[in-house]
């Protein structure tokens, strides 16, 4: 048995930990980047804490997943005032433009050279700078994984930036900070977060450590995502699902995905559409063509009990079958009235184009089974 596993330099997590953000401060410096979500500013005790830190600090205030003119204003910005961190705070697309400035300050040339697929591809040559991750939200668990998702309009693709040190140094989870998210909002960072904690679970690349991560993180999703939907107030489901998407970032991080991120990663660069909300309508068709093509291969019969494993967690039952799964999370997702992906602009002339660029996403490698084009074109037209 070989794996190695990676995580956040220090996590700490609960609530009001937030308010352990000016001692934290201490340990980095006295000059910060503050990447902020558009509706996070003003909905968390953050400007109070940094004022009370006697720290020097710059907002940089982002309305949407990140871009790469985004990041070289970031970037531009940390420079300007010789930042020594970044604070990170918000949901994924604050966060992942925290660690993508991060990363490119202190290293030469431009964005391009490091991004994968559209760029060059490089490793990093110098350190990525501290960075403090704050979700605001409970979904994408960028505040634990080693890359930051970036969109470029220009080639309609959403690509990545990667590198170990960009793992954050502190990951300060306080889930009183996602009281009061709207439902929408609510239901889709939910169902990515149950999603990054299933297929992790499911990949080739899965290991004992993030098994056991995922097996606690699925049982606690099966009760905690109805829950907090139906009533977002209740302190005690937020707690839960903050929990599950830690649990998500840690493990993607270190059992990397499979074909439900390899369509949505891609499907986000060519529409307008929540990443979430993608990868909750995408995965009951996903795990639907996944078993359908375990039970007709003889040699992908192990991954079955896979399947069987997250029907025992989600109804707390042995005997569950494995397609009980898949009927569940189809039902959360109507339940959830999540759109169809032909609502966000999908049609059928583009799924040749669409599909190409799914079965070229590293995700695709951590997917249990193989998917053919015909395979992924229906599970496509499932979900359209």
């Amino acid at each position: 048995m070989k794996f190695e596993f990676s995580t956040a330099q220090r996590i700490i997590f609960g609530n009001d930990e937030i308010h352990k953000l000016p001692q934290l401060l201490a340990d980095f410096g006295n000059r910060y980047l503050l990447v902020v979500g558009f509706d996070a500013w003003n909905a968390t005790p953050a400007p109070e804490l940094l004022t009370q830190a006697k720290t020097t600090w710059l907002t940089y205030r982002v309305s949407h997943e990140p871009t790469i003119n985004m990041i070289d204003e970031g970037v531009r910005l940390a420079r300007e005032m010789d930042a020594e961190a970044i604070i990170g705070l918000g949901g994924g697309s604050a966060m992942d433009t925290a660690k993508a400035v991060a990363a490119m300050v202190h290293n030469p040339g431009t964005l391009l050279d490091y991004l994968e697929v559209i760029g060059a591809g490089r490793p990093l040559q110098s350190r990525s700078l501290p960075v403090i991750a704050i979700p605001t939200t409970a979904g994408t668990g960028a505040e634990v994984t080693r890359n930051a998702v970036i969109g470029s309009p220009k080639h309609r693709v959403k690509v990545s930036l990667r590198n170990n040190t960009m793992i954050p140094a502190v990951a300060l989870v306080d889930p009183k900070m996602t009281l009061g998210l709207p439902k929408p909002i609510t239901a889709a960072s939910g169902l990515d977060a149950l999603t990054q904690v299933v297929e992790p679970f499911l990949s080739v690349f899965a290991n004992p450590v993030t098994d056991a991560l995922c097996r606690e993180a699925i049982r606690t999703a099966a009760t905690a995502l109805p829950n907090v939907h139906r009533n977002g107030d209740i302190l005690e489901y937020r707690e839960a699902m903050a929990f599950v998407s830690l649990i998500g970032g840690i493990a993607l991080t270190n059992a990397r995905l499979g074909a439900v991120h390899g369509f949505a990663g891609p499907f986000g660069g060519m529409y307008d559409a929540p990443h979430g909300a993608v990868c909750g309508r995408l995965l009951p068709a996903v795990m639907q063509m996944n078993i359908k093509k375990i039970r007709s291969q003889t040699e992908y019969g192990e991954k079955l009990k896979r399947y069987q494993q997250i029907a025992a967690l989600i109804f707390q039952d042995a005997a569950a079958a494995p397609e009980a799964a898949t009927d569940w999370v189809s039902e959360l997702v109507e339940r959830f009235e999540i759109p169809r992906l032909g609502e966000y602009g999908l049609r059928r002339n583009e799924f040749d184009d669409l599909v190409n660029k799914t079965q070229a996403s590293s995700s695709m490698k951590g997917n249990p089974v193989r998917l053919s084009d015909e395979d992924c074109l229906e599970i496509l037209e499932a979900s359209i």
